[in-house]
């Protein structure tokens, strides 16, 4: 239900003002349009309202249009905080730290790739390791693991497992700043330094898909991103820090509910927004673990990378240069990171909590690659394996979000509830008989991401655009997925 006060500033901005709640330091902005705020959850009120609360927060608390309620902040929630009087809070991040989209080109096309459809799917499916407790192929040693934890996509590259150029089109070149794996705890190395080079289970996908020739919204910013044939192939896959970064999230959550009140008179309106002075040790060694989890986890997007190049190399019995496999981008989601951003018409350093959103850095803007410094940063958003996803590209007018749009459609339906109504066996059956060939770890993985339990991807993406955060490039069509 909307809750009353909600103000319209516009077709897609929606605020609660400070007087919404007692406590709130700024509004609370909800970017959607009047489809999607009716149909939202209350938690994403509520929530949204409750970061607005938070010690530091600077200009408002933000909700993207795929938003929905989530632990502590609502998924699709961004807050930035002063790093000087403000906190930083895991619940403005989440478990599964960076858990990310990477989309990567073919010069395939349609016709190619069908006759082997099932052949790709299931080498796939054989060579990236899937589900609860998967294990990666890489034997490492605890010094090995360190070692990612403090370089990210750069450990992977030494080590054999991509292309130079790869780096240049990551976000921050696949390694945030400011990791410190003295930070991390023997029980989340532990969990985490045999899944380099794992899918994961969940929503973690990998997906080959279609560029037809009808779902080019942009076709001059398509062509300067790659997509150059009809009906062009590309793969696109999502996963993040797996139990890593679960990890290190319970470690510190546990940590602040001990300090938070009792050393630094902080209280928040919900435990799963336990937080800690951005300055003081407990947060510092937060954002150091953290860091950790995000770098491990582009070190391991970067390794599936290296396995998919191998899987179309060894069906199409070319080079993966020859097959133009390149990369169009890694955007990370689930992040705090510090960032110039214009605030009160001067430059300054925030810390920007992305839960379930992602960076859209607009046209001309520092850290973009020299390829997209005109046409602005791409913007993955995958949805369901039924509906399809979108390349997007990042608009000026994302500086009022500190940058930050939508990460994926968003879920409208529990896993539990999607268990209930959908049948796995079923529900493969009929993606098959619609040219969607899927493999899954379980029945009740593939039942849980059925499309039904999503939102509409073209009313989130429409949204975003229509507020200005991010604008349609192209659509891309499912044909064949594995999933955890």
């Amino acid at each position: 239900m909307v809750p009353a006060g909600l103000q319209k500033l516009s077709d897609t901005v929606w605020e609660l003002p400070p007087s919404s709640k007692e406590g709130m330091r700024v509004p609370a902005r909800i970017y959607a349009t009047e489809k999607l705020i009716s149909a939202m959850d209350d938690g994403v009120f509520e929530q949204v309202t409750n970061v607005a609360c938070l010690p530091g927060v600077i200009g408002a608390a933000f909700c993207m249009p795929d938003g929905h309620w989530g632990y502590g902040f609502p998924i699709g929630g961004v807050a930035a905080m002063d790093p000087h009087s403000g906190v930083i809070s895991p619940g403005g991040i989440g478990f599964d730290i960076n858990c990310g989209m990477r989309l990567v080109l073919t010069n395939l096309t349609y016709d190619e790739v069908k006759p082997r459809l099932r052949d790709l799917v299931d080498r796939l499916f054989a060579r990236i390791p899937c589900g609860v407790g998967s294990r990666g192929f890489i034997r490492l040693s605890l010094a090995d693991f360190r070692s990612v934890m403090a370089e990210g996509s750069r450990w992977a590259l030494k080590k054999g497992y991509g292309w130079p150029e790869d780096l240049e089109m990551t976000e921050e070149g696949g390694c945030f700043p400011g990791a410190d794996p003295a930070k991390v705890s023997e029980k989340a190395v532990e969990r985490g330094f045999d899944q380099v080079g794992t899918l994961g289970s969940g929503n973690h996908y990998c997906e080959i898909q279609v560029a037809r020739p009808e779902n080019i919204r942009d076709p001059e910013t398509a062509e300067r991103m790659g997509f150059t044939l009809p009906n062009q192939v590309a793969v696109m896959f999502h996963c993040g820090s797996r139990g890593f970064g679960h990890q290190v999230a319970t470690d510190y959550l546990r940590l602040f509910l001990k300090v938070m009140g009792p050393r630094y008179g902080l209280r928040v309106n919900d435990r799963e927004l336990a937080c800690a002075p951005f300055s003081s040790p407990e947060g510092r060694d937060y954002f150091a673990a953290m860091t950790c989890a995000i770098n491990m986890a582009f070190a391991n997007r970067q390794v599936i990378l290296h396995r998919i190049r191998e899987v179309f190399s060894d069906i199409f019995r070319r080079d993966p240069q020859a097959l133009g496999m390149h990369m169009v981008y890694d955007v990370a989601h689930n992040t705090a990171k510090l960032e110039s951003h214009t605030v009160a018409g001067a430059p300054k350093e925030v810390l920007v909590h992305r839960k379930g959103a992602t960076r859209a850095l607009g046209p001309g803007l520092a850290g973009l690659p020299e390829r997209y410094r005109e046409t602005g940063q791409p913007v993955i958003i995958g949805g369901s394996m039924e509906t399809g996803s979108y390349l997007l590209a990042g608009l000026a007018g994302a500086a009022e979000t500190f940058c930050s749009t939508a990460h994926g459609s968003g879920r409208t339906m529990s896993r539990h509830r999607a268990r209930q109504l959908v049948k796995g066996d079923k529900l493969r059956r009929e993606l098959e008989h619609r040219g969607i060939y899927v493999r899954s770890a379980t029945r009740s993985g593939l039942a849980e991401e059925a499309g039904a339990a999503y939102k509409d991807i073209d009313e989130v993406v429409e949204a975003t655009e229509l507020a200005g955060l991010s604008k349609r490039i192209v659509r891309l069509v499912p044909i064949g997925n594995i999933k955890g």
